[in-house]
């Protein structure tokens, strides 16, 4: 197995030469045995060990079996312990997904704070089987049957290629001890249910089941790489990028005979689950919108727009009078000049005797009325300015108006107030630019 793990890591991970590498150890066979394997190939190593204290004093043994195993071979270890069960009551998760929760996020900080380059986990061909029926059992896509990924970011598999039988005899060839978990014996979780009840069966069905299986894996992958090459073509003929928001163009979406899987590749990086309802989305009023934790899909008349949810939670900010420049929550120029030249919607000219500092910056509410530039005597509404100018919802709630002593001077980048405009006897004038 030592000669094969080295073809393997030649040729998919060339890269881990000469890198930091750490491994989680758990002090499992399969953790022990790619622990070995690297110490034959002289990697530079340190261990990572989780004492999720779910097994009492059954953990704290794995703990110290790992730690007496890296003082003995002069491997550095990093190890540390969490209240598993705590953390998984106050944010209502599995103890299993808690772990996990917790385990990567430790990770990735020690990543940081030590500099090293990735961590390696000893996931293997029998840990991938299993994820795959689990996924195929709950409902899934392409992406699930996909199992376990042989590289995410900083986390490699090297084992993936390889089984529990081959680990098992390559620990057996060895001499190599390990700490069995007496939780692996136990049905109460499904994965366990499937190691012991199912997967025996297929393997007696069929005794080459494993190979047969990642033989099928690697036919899914192709498919996937296709699918993703087709999503990135057809994205380019249907989504506009305009800054932090993408457009989708419905009449050409539409078109497609598989849309709704399209939509599937292009929104699922970003934390949406109600999948029947964004599809529903396609065909419902304007104006209606889904949300995930960090962002909102709308449906704008023809187009779904997608964009963050605005992280922005001041709804008012001062302009004094000394200031000549504003970056938040808008790009604004403020300059006293001796003539106006040719306004724009980003550069108004005020009177700077009719205005009262400090000016206010804050987001429109209903009700909120000004004088259009123009209009003389005559007001009108924002949301009727919003209409006729058909903005967005997502348009609307990024407009801020410029405020003075609570009158609207200009509703910023659309329409200045005629209330303070230049006239013959303005003395002094007031530049105002919004910078792209």
């Amino acid at each position: 197995m030592l000669s094969n793990f080295k073809n393997h890591i030649s040729a998919r991970f060339p890269f881990l030469e000469n890198k930091k590498l750490f491994l989680a150890v758990s002090g499992g066979l399969d953790s022990m045995v790619l622990l070995h394997l690297l110490q034959q190939l002289e990697y530079k190593i340190a261990v990572l060990h989780c004492n999720f204290q779910l097994r009492g004093l059954e953990s704290f043994g794995d703990q110290d079996f790992i730690r007496n195993y890296c003082e003995e071979n002069k491997i550095s270890i990093f190890s540390t312990q969490f209240d598993t069960e705590a953390f998984a009551k106050d944010y209502k998760l599995s103890t299993q997904i808690a772990a996990r929760e917790l385990r990567y996020s430790w990770f990735y900080e020690l990543l940081e704070i030590h500099n090293f380059d990735y961590i390696l986990t000893a996931h293997h061909a029998d840990d991938n089987l299993e994820t795959f029926i689990i996924n195929l059992s709950r409902g899934t896509g392409l992406d699930g049957l996909l199992g376990i990924p042989e590289q995410n970011d900083k986390i490699i598999r090297p084992l993936l290629l390889f089984s529990r039988e081959e680990i098992l005899n390559y620990a057996k060839e060895n001499n190599i001890e390990w700490r069995e978990d007496s939780s692996n014996a136990s049905n109460k979780y499904l994965r366990n249910k499937i190691r012991h009840d199912l997967v025996p069966v297929l393997k007696e069905i069929n005794p080459k089941f494993l190979k047969a299986f990642q033989k099928t894996q690697s036919y899914l992958q192709e498919s996937n790489e296709m699918a993703e090459d087709a999503s990135i073509m057809i994205y380019q003929q249907v989504a506009k990028e305009y800054g932090e928001e993408i457009h989708f163009d419905l009449n050409q979406l539409k078109k497609l005979p598989n849309y709704k899987s399209y939509l599937y590749q292009w929104l699922n990086e970003f934390g949406f689950l109600a999948w029947k309802d964004i599809y529903d989305l396609t065909d419902g009023q304007s104006g209606k919108q889904i949300f995930s934790t960090e962002f909102r899909l709308l449906k704008n008349r023809d187009t779904l727009i997608l964009s963050p949810i605005s992280k922005i939670r001041q709804l008012e900010f001062e302009i004094n009078k000394t200031d000549t420049q504003v970056n938040i929550p808008l790009k604004l120029r403020l300059c006293n000049v001796s003539h106006i030249t040719e306004g724009s919607n980003k550069i108004i000219f005020v009177d700077a005797e009719k205005i009262l500092f400090p000016l206010i910056l804050r987001k429109w509410k209903e009700g909120d009325s000004f004088q259009p530039f123009g209009m003389n005597g005559k007001s009108k509404k924002i949301s009727k300015l919003f209409k006729d100018e058909k903005l967005s919802l997502i348009e609307k709630e990024n407009c801020w108006l410029l405020c003075s002593n609570n009158q609207i001077v200009w509703v910023v980048g659309i329409r200045q107030d005629e209330r303070f405009k230049i006239t013959n006897t303005s003395n002094k004038i007031l530049k105002i630019e919004l910078e792209q």
